[in-house]
């Protein structure tokens, strides 16, 4: 089964070097409790609703041929279990306030459209990102002849993982990959559980794979206030110590931004980011000093 494609991202500019085309593909191991792309956690298609757009006109419920839809106390709900994800009420909505989420393309459909941008490339020094969800957990053979035929086409492959996947997926791509963005959250493995569901032991041994094999290593690392940001900095002290017998070609600091709430209410999922926070600019300076003590002279405040 071909991975489905969540979106395909032009003109980035957060994604690696240059301006880059960033396609995201669903499916994700972990499950982060800020995760700023929930449509991306499921391997399947998902449907998403948004109340804010919907007219109310109910056509939707007349065109379902699953009886799907239905009001109850007033509000348009979309029963799972009866749901064929067949897209027939999106056709109907003029509102435009459904919508499925994942589309599978061939890999030489994709690299046909994602070789429409090699001019910004060529011009900017930049590529293609591989993002998700996680694209080091799907088809590896789809992801490894995505890669060469952009590499055919000499187009420059960034992979964006959180880590977490099969070492056998790392052998079989580094040699091809340009770079690897490559996510650290926290340190500590009991608070790596608590705020995203998994052990983060698989995530630096692979690391420390990649190391040792000479992989072009981008660390980046999400700083939220609530989670690894604290007064004393204890979680990034622990990280930095990680990081220090690697070598690392940079480090990206990405500030915390809440501005995904609206996709958990399209997918009517709990939002438990209430009391998650943006560190100050001063924090993120602190933070910053402290790997540009530490020897690390990339490091940059963003993506």
């Amino acid at each position: 089964m071909k991975p489905l494609v969540l979106n395909i991202q032009k003109c980035s500019i957060h994604d690696g070097p240059g301006i880059r085309t960033t396609v995201f593909f669903k499916g994700c191991p972990l499950d982060c409790t800020w995760c700023h792309n929930p449509e991306s956690q499921n391997y399947k298609v998902d449907f998403m609703y948004d109340p804010e757009k919907c007219t109310h006109c109910y056509t939707c419920i007349e065109k379902c041929e699953h009886d799907a839809i239905c009001l109850k106390e007033g509000k348009l709900v979309r029963l799972d279990d009866k749901c064929e994800l067949c897209g027939t009420c999106l056709d109907w909505c003029l509102a435009g306030s459904r919508e499925l989420v994942g589309d599978e393309y061939e890999a030489s459909e994709l690299i046909k459209e994602l070789e429409k941008d090699s001019m910004f490339y060529e011009e900017s020094g930049g590529g293609v990102t591989l993002s998700g969800g996680e694209v080091m957990c799907q088809d590896m053979d789809y992801i490894e002849k995505l890669i060469r035929g952009l590499h055919n086409k000499g187009i420059d492959v960034a992979i964006d993982t959180c880590g977490y996947a099969a070492q056998e997926n790392f052998e079989k791509i580094y040699p091809i990959v340009d770079r690897f963005l490559y996510d650290i959250k926290l340190a500590d493995e009991d608070l790596h559980k608590k705020f995203t569901g998994k052990s983060n032991s698989l995530i630096l041994n692979n690391l420390k794979y990649l190391n040792s094999v000479d992989a072009n290593i981008n660390i980046r690392i999400p700083l939220i206030e609530g989670v690894n940001i604290d007064k004393d900095n204890i979680e990034i002290k622990r990280i930095i110590e990680i990081l220090k017998p690697l070598k690392i070609s940079s480090i990206n600091l990405l500030p915390y931004h809440n501005i995904m709430e609206h996709k958990y209410k399209k997918l009517e999922k709990e939002y438990k980011c209430d009391t998650f926070r943006k560190p100050s600019d001063e924090k993120l300076e602190e933070i910053k000093k402290l790997f540009l003590d530490n020897n690390f002279n990339n490091v940059k405040i963003g993506g």
